[in-house]
């Protein structure tokens, strides 16, 4: 989902709890990474897993000149075989410490083998954070969590664009060059969300 898409999701969304709840789950996620800045973890479901967010999040580091918002997707079915970025296993979340943040996906239950890493994780100082379809046992893991109920208009990939894109805006003003971009960017975004002008 690009700048733009991202914006008018943004208008469609405005007056909800949404804004609010994903610029506060942002805020913080790119607190824990950029506070301690010992590394972004994120890791999905057996059945589920974040492509797209660890992409995002990848996206955003570069653009806002935050580096610490780049995570690691940990993966359930991580081979050897595959691209060194896509080889880090379950273990690397028994691996975790103090410094370091875990970012949970879940669309569904988590099941109990990833709850109880997730807990190892958190008792070795790991700051947990969870962004789930509003699974009980790992929103009480979490320090920070942010639920999306089943909901026909907005889904859990859909908040993970608003979360991604809200961390990046978040941190420290970017240089003046990314700065313009934005504001043209921005300014692209209302255009588009404009109303026709009367002579059409």
């Amino acid at each position: 989902m690009d700048a733009v898409r991202v914006a008018l999701l943004r208008e469609v969304l405005a007056g909800t709890e949404w804004l609010g709840a994903t610029r506060r789950f942002a805020g913080a996620l790119r607190g824990s990474v950029v506070s301690y800045g010992g590394g972004l973890l994120l890791v999905g479901t057996e059945e589920y897993e974040p492509w797209h967010l660890a992409a995002h999040l990848v996206d955003e580091a570069a653009w806002s000149g935050t580096p610490e918002l780049s995570p690691t997707l940990v993966r359930h079915a991580a081979r050897d075989s595959d691209p060194a970025h896509l080889t880090v296993g379950l273990g690397r979340i028994e691996a975790a410490r103090r410094g370091e943040t875990l970012l949970v996906v879940s669309s569904a239950s988590p099941g109990d083998a990833l709850l109880e890493r997730v807990h190892d994780a958190r008792r070795a100082g790991a700051t947990v954070l969870a962004l789930s379809a509003g699974d009980r046992e790992l929103g009480a893991l979490a320090h920070e969590a942010l639920a999306v109920p089943a909901d026909p208009e907005l889904d859990l990939d859909t908040v993970q664009h608003l979360v991604s894109a809200a961390a990046g805006e978040n941190a420290l003003p970017a240089p003046r060059g990314r700065r313009r971009f934005r504001d043209r960017l921005s300014r692209l975004a209302d255009q588009l969300t404009d109303p026709p002008s009367a002579r059409w």
